[in-house]
């Protein structure tokens, strides 16, 4: 075997691994060092995805667009299988179904976005752009509310569909969501501050995140290292599952093919597509089979540590971020910038104001926090949400931090259905229209849970 620079095989992954971790680390510099980037609140992989994309156009020999988009792909999937391997914590005092109504909101919140782009979609697609597909308004909330990765899958199930320069279009808006959190968040953020309607804490740094042996061991866990690295443990359980993931879709996909081969075309493109969610479900199931077997002592440690699962996480969507923002073609956005910056735009503006709305009547006493931190997240992602958060909140003595992360757990069971709005809006000449009726009832229904079960309480 060769082992030189020659064989591109052997050392093109390591090549590409090292320019993004490098580009991590230096964007880690300037966001600390320089106080313009520090204060624009921009998270460091999205920072470090722009010098990225830079680096692609400068010098595209030395980066692999085929391998950003397999690290966006796979990045997405391994995030979500770390996170729902995670030992659920005991919930904190909160109000009684705060976290349900969170879940909802957010969902509502897609399907606010995906009413949005489909109206401009459809509009462009009628009138001034006749071969615009229709159902592109559709990655506006993947790439708003779910951000790059979904943005990237949904992307390329529509280019398998018959929308060219898919993927590019949903990374686009997805980068234009993270200008919006960074960019509007922070705008507002000092307009209330100046009209004194909440106190933005500068000149302040962040929590230092420090781990006791509370946060990092649970009782009954197997030892730091034995015949075996905790950490490679944990690393074992995510990869595992995602080969089951591999597994169960392409046993899916076969048995649709065997079915209907023309369903199988559809359908086989979104399971590949939505493989997160494959991924996920086993994750839970994998949890639950171990937590049986401890509980009937079968199994005599607990296996998972949830701080190191959620760092393989934190580095699954670091790195998913990173490569999404720099895949971005722009060659591929020719005939789309017309709907592009509109669905950019009013995108950024309705989130905000129907957020605004929403956070007033759902989260009484904490409204602010709970508009930025829900604004970060659902234009960008959790980590913008929460970067928001931190400049009115940096304790996190609301609740606004615990209902994002115990929402998104129940948005995972609401947006269930705006899968198959995905799937579809895309068919059909007259579909993408029939969608906006589809989803404003499902949106009245999410409404009817928010605030009907409110009064009823009252």
């Amino acid at each position: 075997m060769d082992y030189s620079q020659l064989n591109t095989g052997l050392w093109n992954a390591i090549i590409q691994m090292g320019i993004i971790a490098g580009l991590i680390l230096l964007a880690n510099i300037l966001r600390r060092k320089i106080g313009f980037v520090r204060n624009s609140l921009i998270p460091t992989a999205v920072l470090a995805g722009f010098m990225l994309l830079g680096l692609k156009y400068l010098m595209p020999e030395f980066i692999d667009t085929f391998f950003l988009e397999k690290i966006t792909y796979h990045a997405l999937a391994l995030g979500f299988i770390a996170l729902s391997l995670r030992i659920p914590e005991e919930k904190k005092e909160s109000a009684p179904g705060i976290a349900a109504k969170s879940g909802a909101l957010i969902v509502s919140t897609y399907l606010v976005q995906a009413i949005v782009g489909l109206v401009i979609s459809i509009a462009l697609a009628y009138t001034i752009m006749p071969d615009l597909f229709k159902a592109s308004g559709i990655l506006l909330p993947m790439a708003y509310g779910q951000g790059p990765g979904q943005a990237n899958n949904v992307g390329l199930t529509y280019e398998n569909l018959g929308m060219a320069g898919g993927r590019s279009f949903g990374l686009s808006l997805a980068a234009a969501g993270y200008l919006c959190a960074c960019i509007v968040g922070v705008v507002f953020l000092n307009i209330f501050n100046r009209n004194g309607k909440l106190k933005r804490i500068k000149d302040k740094d962040y929590l230092s995140g420090s781990v006791t042996i509370d946060t990092f061991q649970d009782e009954d866990e197997i030892p730091i290292s034995e015949s075996v690295d905790k950490f490679s443990v944990q690393i074992a359980l995510v990869a595992m599952i995602y080969l089951f993931t591999y597994l169960v879709t392409w046993g899916l996909s076969s048995l649709l093919g065997l079915i209907s081969e023309g369903v199988a075309s559809t359908v086989s493109t979104l399971l590949w597509g939505f493989n997160f969610i494959i991924g996920s479900s086993l994750a839970l199931l994998v949890r639950g089979i171990m937590k049986h077997l401890r509980k009937f002592k079968v199994m005599k440690k607990q296996y998972q540590n949830n701080y190191l699962l959620s760092r393989v996480s934190g580095l699954a969507f670091d790195l998913m971020i990173v490569a999404g923002i720099a895949g971005i073609v722009f060659e591929d956005l020719s005939g789309y910038w017309l709907p592009f910056f509109l669905m950019a735009i009013a995108g950024g503006v309705i989130t905000y104001i129907y957020l605004k709305y929403m956070c007033k009547k759902l989260y009484p006493g904490y409204e602010n926090e709970g508009l930025f931190s829900m604004y970060g997240m659902l234009t960008g992602t959790i980590s913008s949400g929460v970067l928001l958060l931190r400049e009115i909140d940096p304790e996190f003595r609301t609740p606004a931090s615990d209902n994002l992360v115990y929402g998104s757990s129940f948005a995972i069971i609401f947006g269930a259905p705006v899968l198959l709005v995905v799937s579809f809006a895309a068919n059909g000449a007259y579909n993408a229209i029939i969608s906006i009726g589809i989803v404003l009832v499902y949106l009245a229904a999410l409404l009817a849970f928010i605030f009907i079960k409110r009064r009823n309480k009252k």
